[in-house]
Formats: C-alpha cells, structure tokens, sequence
C-alpha cells in the first residue's frame, strides 16, 4: 500500500510512540509533528500531517479525539482503555467528517491470532469435554488489566463458543461456573505482550499462544493504518481494514 504523500503525527513519546518514529523513516514516511505531555496537540494550530496515530494514555483520549475532530485530521488509535468513551467518540468523529480507525492490537500476527483462535472455538461446539481459558501477561509499567487485546479475545470465545457466556477477570475462590470464561493478567519485568488460550480437557491440553518480541511489529500495523486511513472518511475497526488485506 504506498501513499507516498503521507504525513503523519505522532501522540504519545513513550517506548510506542519512538517505535512509530524508527518505522516511519525506514518506510519514508513524513513525520510533521510529535506530541506527549510537554506538548500536547493544540486545536487552535495549523499542523501539516494528514493522519495523527495515537499511543498515547487512556485517560488523554477523549480529549486528543475532540482536538483532532477540530482540525479535521484524520485518527489511527492504539491507546486501549477508553471504550467506556466509545459512542462519544463515535460521534464526535462522524459529526466531523474525519476518518478513524481503531484497535486493541495492530499486530498483523495478533489478528492471524484472533482468526486462528476463532477457528478453534468453533470446533469446541461439536465435542464435549472441553474447557477453555484465557491468559496473558505483560511489562510492569502496562497501565490497563486485563489487555484490550486479551477483551477482544474474550469477545471472540463468547462469540463462538456457545457454552461461554460472559467473562471474569476477578480472582476466582473456590469453583467457576461453567459458563464463565475466566481471564488470568500477569504483569511484571519486560514482557512486551503474551496471549495465550488454553483448551484443555481430561484427555490432553491445546495451548495457542502469540507472544510479541518486541514493539515493532505494532509499529508497521499502525502505520500500515495510517496509509490505509489517508482521505477515507468514516469509523472503523482494524479488521475492516484487515477484510481488505486478506481478501486480496
């Protein structure tokens, strides 16, 4: 996909926010502006990116959102934590004619993941005896618990598993109900990103598991967003864009 054109800024100048700009000028994408606490984004500016890519803070979105919806910028989000926001900002952005997309991972093998795993549940339907759970951990520092990538996971086993009703991600004392999904977080050391789901029965254990090594693949996956993103208007998930790449 080239858009060869494209200019983009930065929110957000932490370990995800240099990753963005060391992919960017391996790609040769124009990096215009670069914002974090000392500089947030000011709506009474003139900036020359077309599309903003935001990995910033949960807490910063709402407000990042309105500014951009000001100046008409198109939005490639990575920040997780703020779906409790999310119909304001789905409004703000379609009452502003911008184009946004969103996702809890951009990783292109988190979504080969999500597929893979969503094939898999679907075969737990037809045989009895199995469970299946959810697991992941990530670095000290992550602000949010569980992941917005584990909450998209869970989403799809509720999906397609039909004994799954709804998820915990509360410490469990004693049984779970057998229509629980249960969700376990770690967080501590350096670890960039594990998922794991477990299907597991009497017999034997299936583990899927993706494990990150490092930030850049999430890197090329927004930045392959904000290419995709460029003069489209509208709101959108990752895997809209995704239905474009697997279907060619």
């Amino acid at each position: 996909m080239k858009n060869s054109n494209l200019k983009i800024g930065i929110i957000g100048y932490g370990s995800m926010g240099k990753e963005l700009e060391a992919v960017a000028k391996e790609q040769q994408v124009i990096i215009t502006d670069i914002f974090d606490i000392d500089r947030p984004i000011d709506g009474n500016s003139q900036y020359k990116f077309d599309v903003a890519i935001d990995f910033s803070h949960s807490d910063a979105v709402p407000e990042n959102i309105k500014v951009l919806c000001k100046l008409k910028k198109n939005i490639v989000l990575g920040t997780t934590g703020w779906e409790n926001h999310f119909h304001l900002i789905k409004k703000e952005i379609e009452n502003s004619g911008t184009g946004f997309i969103y996702g809890s991972n951009f990783s292109i093998g988190v979504q080969i993941f999500q597929k893979i795993v969503k094939y898999s549940c679907s075969l737990l339907n037809y045989i009895d005896g199995y469970d299946i759970m959810l697991f992941e951990a990530h670095h000290k520092r992550k602000k949010d618990s569980p992941s917005g990538t584990a909450l998209k996971l869970a989403d799809i086993i509720i999906k397609n598993v039909n004994k799954k009703m709804f998820y915990s991600c509360e410490p469990i004392q004693g049984a779970i109900p057998s229509e629980m999904l249960h969700i376990t977080s770690l967080r501590g050391g350096e670890i960039i990103g594990n998922h794991s789901v477990i299907i597991d029965s009497l017999q034997d254990s299936i583990e899927l598991t993706h494990r990150a090594k490092n930030r850049r693949g999430y890197a090329i996956g927004a930045i392959y967003a904000a290419r995709w993103i460029y003069k489209k208007k509208g709101f959108y998930e990752i895997n809209d864009m995704l239905d474009t790449l697997w279907e060619k």
